[in-house]
């Protein structure tokens, strides 16, 4: 290691090292220490040899801190939030002071500390809140088939708790693949014949498909039902499981409906239920950073944008709207007063006199 007597910098009060920058009140001590009269001494040249290595052991040492730590603290591997007297909190090191020949400032990010570690916004479609807003003034007539027989409409609210909740969870098994139309009539006749856990299990399969029946699949329906009525007596008192995980366990009962039964039968909001109306709306419209195949991707997809308190009427507003204009076959798009705003009735009108009508993919 050597000390100049001519210096790089314009001024004279500075003197540099091949470790960094001192002043010249620090260059006269460290001369005095060394013994420095002008020429190089041996002596000299030792001491600064010793310093290098003894630099060299404390940033070895500090390798050693980083990775052994960094394990148990992820704070401690990051050397401006270790000690804040420490020259690697400064932002540089010995090592690297003698690498560069000098110390270089360094600065603080715009906005202060811990700015870079900022999530990046989140992806949400352009003009969303707007589409939504003519979604509520088109469904503020509550006058869809889902305001008036949907699941909300069909148990019976003078019931128990316990039995209202089983109520809810049976509606919404009947509705699969079903017009609500159909699900109500069902519900009606259930209820007439006494729709309770204890009931239901003295009801042999033949009457209870007759008494639902034309609810879609009914059959298989007959068997889910009778299945998940005795899980829910053995294992649950006669109640419904008050959360997802056990919700989708029983039999018949998938992701959509169990956010559903969450929703209606214990007030609370688990997730978007997207049956095959939000789906297709949802791909028309452009919500989806890219087209979904499934209702349950595009359950994810929703989820990952969409404010969680929009959760509980983002389905109840899309189902009536598919319902009484979003339609899965010949969309009344020229009614719709996001027509200008989306995507599908944007290419679907310029389709429409050339092509006969044909089924949305998305339904």
């Amino acid at each position: 290691m050597r000390y100049f007597s001519v210096f790089r910098m314009t001024s004279p009060y500075f003197l540099e090292t091949g470790a960094g920058v001192v002043t010249r009140k620090r260059s006269k001590v460290l001369k005095a220490e060394l013994g420095l009269t002008g020429a190089r001494s041996s002596e000299a040249k030792e001491t600064s040899k010793r310093r290098g290595k003894d630099e060299d052991k404390t940033l070895s040492d500090q390798d050693r801190f980083s990775s052994a730590d960094a394990q148990k603290d992820p704070a401690a591997a990051d050397p401006a939030r270790r000690s804040q007297g420490s020259s690697s909190a400064e932002g540089t090191s010995a090592k690297d002071r003698r690498r560069r020949g000098g110390v270089r400032p360094e600065y603080e990010p715009a906005g202060g500390p811990g700015r870079g570690d900022a999530k990046k916004d989140r992806w949400e479609p352009a003009g969303w809140q707007k589409q939504l807003d003519n979604i509520r003034e088109m469904r503020k007539g509550k006058d869809a088939p889902v305001d008036l027989m949907g699941a909300e409409k069909c148990f019976d609210d003078q019931a128990s708790p316990k039995v209202m909740r089983y109520q809810v969870l049976i509606s919404l098994m009947l509705s699969s693949q079903t017009k609500d139309q159909v699900t109500s009539a069902a519900m009606t006749k259930l209820r007439d014949h006494g729709l309770s856990v204890e009931s239901i299990l003295k009801t042999d399969e033949g009457t209870l498909g007759e008494l639902i029946y034309p609810v879609g699949f009914y059959k298989t329906k007959v068997k889910y039902i009778k299945q998940t009525t005795e899980i829910l007596q053995n294992q649950y008192d006669g109640d419904i499981p008050d959360n997802v995980a056990d919700l989708i366990r029983l039999p018949g009962i998938g992701p959509k409906m169990a956010h559903l039964i969450m929703n209606i039968a214990w007030r609370k909001v688990s997730g978007i239920g997207v049956d095959t109306h939000v789906h297709r709306i949802a791909n028309r419209l452009g919500w989806v950073k890219k087209s979904t195949k499934t209702p349950e991707e595009t359950r994810v997809a929703l989820e990952d944008w969409l404010p969680r308190d929009l959760w509980s009427e983002i389905n109840w507003l899309l189902v009536g709207f598919g319902q009484q204009v979003c339609l899965p076959i010949n969309p009344l798009c020229s009614d719709c007063l996001n027509k200008d705003s989306c995507p599908y009735a944007n290419s679907y009108n310029k389709k429409r006199s050339h092509e006969p009508p044909s089924k949305d993919p998305y339904s």
